[in-house]
């Protein structure tokens, strides 16, 4: 498992704590320090089957100050691929990897349901 997060981030914090209170181990990965490469992004999204736009955090200082509210629907996917390798701060965090799991933000009952089902897949 990854766990790809920022360290001062207190929803990453809650779902660290979260993780190693369910006796999941996990290699840590700060964002900031590597962001994920535009084709991790791109493998990731297709095994989480969520839209790209999941992927973006909406709530950060970055995406408002670049008004990516209005640009992101004018771009095309490449170009918002491009734009979030670019910035880790523009990626919705944290990001669960675990083979073909991916979980974007930390909902407590999500992740829960879907590594119960990866465990019992194995």
């Amino acid at each position: 498992m990854v766990f790809v997060c920022y360290p001062k981030c207190t929803t990453c914090k809650k779902a660290k704590q979260w993780l190693a209170e369910q006796g999941y181990e996990f290699e840590e990965r700060d964002i900031k320090e590597q962001n994920p490469t535009a084709e991790e992004l791109m493998a990731w999204k297709e095994k989480s089957g969520l839209p790209l736009k999941r992927f973006f955090n909406t709530s950060g200082l970055l995406y408002k100050e670049k008004k990516l509210k209005d640009k992101l629907p004018l771009m095309s996917e490449e170009e918002q691929y491009q734009l979030l390798a670019e910035d880790g701060m523009l990626v919705k965090r944290p990001i669960l990897v675990s083979g073909e799991t991916v979980l974007v933000g930390f909902r407590e009952a999500e992740w829960r349901s879907q590594l119960l089902t990866t465990e019992t897949s194995l």
